[in-house]
């Protein structure tokens, strides 16, 4: 299996620029798939500089309803001639986020992606090919990140707190290894985890992704108190950790002290080999 990441607010090499993103090309069973596209065409442009073709991606996924996963989606689907694009229904709703001036940002996703005709709208579980399966429906509140508090949705006519019922996750099995990649983790990465291992049965050897530890409007974290706790319980997964975006440079720091070997960063250009 093999994991490259197109997109991360960070970026190891002058040939691969970042942004506030995540994109993931992944190759796993013999199929290649791209798990987000950033926000808008850089993920392209750094899979060029990678040497990626996307137009030979067989299958996307967008992992949730922001702008900075799935603001990409219109030049994946230029490029792109056959993958579906397996997308939650609710991530066509209305996102929003409050800023700290009392305004509210649109941070939701293009409505025309709705008339494409290559989206496949996800249910709570959705098996895309062998080896390949998504998953919603994560209830549990645990180590749930205070700053998901300031990111909204509309429903029903009214502006409530997002439940994140538009995120969904991905299992990749291959050579009797579990991987997970989470976009955001807004439900929790400690619950998503925890979820992913219900489906399977069998615990999840990596996961990938960002764990929602940081605000990067506000620059503000989550308690050293909550960090140190998410830590602790990931640790005792068994599992190893890559991740970065909204995980925030400080919360991977004090991760780290907890995990050790078993968390490892993401950036722009990174390649991970299992």
């Amino acid at each position: 299996m093999l994991i490259k990441t197109l997109v991360e607010d960070t970026t190891l090499s002058g040939n691969v620029a970042s942004e506030h993103g995540l994109s993931l090309y992944v190759e796993s069973n013999g199929r290649k798939l791209l798990f987000d596209m950033g926000k808008t065409d850089l993920f392209l442009r750094n899979a060029n500089a990678m040497g990626v073709d996307l137009s030979d991606v067989e299958f996307a996924v967008v992992s949730h309803g922001h702008y900075d996963h799935g603001g990409g989606l219109n030049t994946f689907l230029q490029v792109n001639h056959k993958a579906m694009v397996y997308v939650r229904r609710q991530a066509f709703d209305k996102h929003l986020a409050l800023r700290e001036n009392g305004t509210k940002s649109d941070i939701g996703l293009d409505l025309t992606y709705l008339q494409s005709g290559r989206l496949v709208l996800t249910g709570e579980y959705e098996r895309i090919a062998s080896g390949m399966e998504l998953f919603s429906n994560v209830t549990e509140r645990e180590l749930y990140s205070e700053s998901n508090r300031v990111l909204l949705t509309e429903r029903d006519g009214q502006t409530v707190e997002d439940d994140f019922a538009h995120e969904q996750n991905l299992i990749l099995t291959e050579n009797g290894k579990h991987v997970l990649l989470a976009g955001c983790a807004h439900c929790g990465i400690v619950n998503i985890v925890r979820r992913a291992r219900e489906l399977t049965g069998m615990p999840m050897n990596v996961v990938v992704g960002g764990f929602h530890l940081h605000n990067p409007t506000s620059k503000k974290s989550e308690s050293t108190e909550h960090i140190l706790k998410v830590g602790e319980a990931l640790k005792k997964t068994g599992a190893v950790f890559y991740t970065g975006h909204c995980t925030g440079p400080g919360p991977y720091r004090l991760l780290k002290e907890v995990m050790g070997d078993r968390l490892q960063p993401l950036s722009a250009g990174s390649v991970v080999s299992l």
